[in-house]
């Protein structure tokens, strides 16, 4: 697969999107290869329009995202994976779930009590998994099913 055609056909997408949705805005694509796969990079300035397309928690942000790979698909043939950000929303969002990692480690550390985060989203899990996997003082790991999904961070005891 050519990166600068998939770049191309990315930007047109998107461009039309945004054109369909009546908002003006600069936007700026690349695509990376990682282990002989490509991924899609669409990196969006702030506009107006930011929190709209944000959506609560990011939901509307995960559903253009989706929308991208999707008609991406349609148009190359094969799956290609889109990371969309506005506003740099993603990777703030990013910087916050790994504080949040660093914070609930360190509670169950001073506590020694096992410390549980409802309501995260698997992909949410996954980048505080990804942070605390770096610690050897700590574990996390996932409880439940559907909805009733927690992530639960649990400090390792000194001596065994």
């Amino acid at each position: 697969m050519d990166p600068e055609k998939l770049k191309a056909t990315a930007n047109q997408i998107f461009e039309r999107l945004l054109e369909l949705l009546a908002i003006n805005a600069d936007f700026e694509t690349s695509v990376e290869e990682n282990e002989g796969t490509f991924v899609v990079k669409i990196e969006m300035e702030e506009v107006e329009e930011s929190g709209l397309l944000i959506g609560s928690r990011g939901s509307t942000l995960n559903a253009i995202q989706s929308f991208l790979a999707l008609s991406l698909r349609q148009s190359v043939g094969q799956w290609v994976p889109v990371r969309l950000d506005i506003g740099n929303w993603r990777s703030r969002h990013e910087d916050y779930l790994e504080d949040l990692a660093e914070q609930t480690a360190e509670r169950a550390i001073s506590t020694g009590e096992p410390q549980y985060l409802y309501n995260l989203s698997p992909a949410q899990r996954r980048i505080i998994h990804m942070a605390l996997s770096q610690r050897s003082d700590v574990s996390s790991e996932s409880q439940g099913e559907g909805a009733e999904r927690c992530l639960i961070v649990t400090a390792k005891s000194e001596t065994k």
